[in-house]
């Protein structure tokens, strides 16, 4: 893989980037899949892991609870890249393999939500046990497919039913949804499909929900965090392809995400960010923010903050 200028600079990621650091030696791995060709509608979420990446170098080092990360080792590995969608993902999904075949902490930036699954299927392919997916979104994205695309970003979840590791529906919890297509509504209604609407987690809050989600999900030892950025309503990041309003609150979300590291997190992603769409670049700066509270949550587990 051929690696960009940009992730040779040790000032990204709020300068602790640590570039050709051996694997091993990786406190967080970071990765991106800058392809948005499974989109049914806007695209430019292709184009989030640049603009991403060069908002970094002003990040402080620091946690929103007064902590400090200066000093870990970061390990971008760059941009998943090839001539067509195959190639990306047999690379994404090697890429996920290699990070948890190591045992390490990591983070998927996208692209679409499409590029979950390989990430998905290359955490199956490392894992001898069952796992489990939060998936955080408007949509649920159960569909089989979106216009005979199988690997659309409307299908994310659908594919993960059909790995090895995942036990069926139970295994999978959906958060903030607030829009479903036809066919989606009928695999809710006659599938056990864990879900907490957007609506129920402003009326319920946050703490009683995770209450639910750590419930549901106890007996998994590794569990895994999908973030579409369109979880947050279009006030909070209104650069993503398919924005629905009555979203999560910025706050709800960081809240959220705090409460959900109590459980065996071993990575996430950030999808579905289009800078384009949004000149304030609200998801982009949501997104940034999104990632270095979940590696403080990560790190403050591991007893790596100061």
């Amino acid at each position: 893989m051929e690696v960009n200028e940009i992730i040779k600079d040790p000032g990204i990621w709020a300068g602790q980037n640590k570039p050709g650091l051996p694997l091993e030696k990786a406190d967080v791995v970071v990765f991106s899949i800058p392809f948005d060709g499974g989109v049914s509608f806007r695209s430019g979420a292709k184009a989030a892991p640049k603009a991403l990446r060069e908002i970094t170098y002003t990040s402080p080092p620091t946690t929103e609870y007064f902590e400090s990360f200066d000093g870990i080792s970061v390990l971008d590995l760059g941009d998943m890249t090839g001539k067509d969608r195959e190639e990306i993902f047999a690379q994404a999904e090697a890429a996920t393999y290699s990070a948890v075949k190591a045992g390490k902490f990591f983070t998927m930036i996208g692209g679409d939500h499409s590029v979950t699954i390989p990430v998905l299927k290359g955490i199956d392919r490392a894992i001898g046990e069952p796992f489990g997916i939060i998936h955080i979104d408007a949509h649920t994205d159960l569909c089989d497919n979106m216009g005979g695309n199988k690997l659309s970003h409307g299908s994310t979840e659908r594919r993960a039913l059909e790995l090895r590791n995942i036990a069926g529906p139970e295994s999978l919890f959906f958060l903030a949804i607030r829009s479903l297509e036809l066919e989606e509504l009928e695999f809710v209604r006659n599938n056990p499909v864990n879900i907490l609407s957007a609506k129920e987690i402003y009326e319920k809050g946050v703490a009683e929900c995770l209450k639910t989600v750590k419930h549901k999900l106890k007996g998994l030892n590794k569990i895994y965090i999908t973030v579409d950025i369109d979880c947050l309503d279009p006030a909070y990041a209104g650069g993503t392809g398919t924005p629905q309003i009555g979203g999560l609150t910025s706050r709800e979300l960081l809240t959220l995400l705090r409460g959900l590291f109590d459980l065996p997190i071993i990575g996430f992603d950030v999808v579905e960010v289009a800078p384009e769409l949004d000149p304030s670049l609200t998801a982009v700066f949501a997104a940034r923010r999104i990632i270095t509270e979940c590696w403080g949550h990560y790190l403050r587990k591991a007893g790596k903050l100061k």
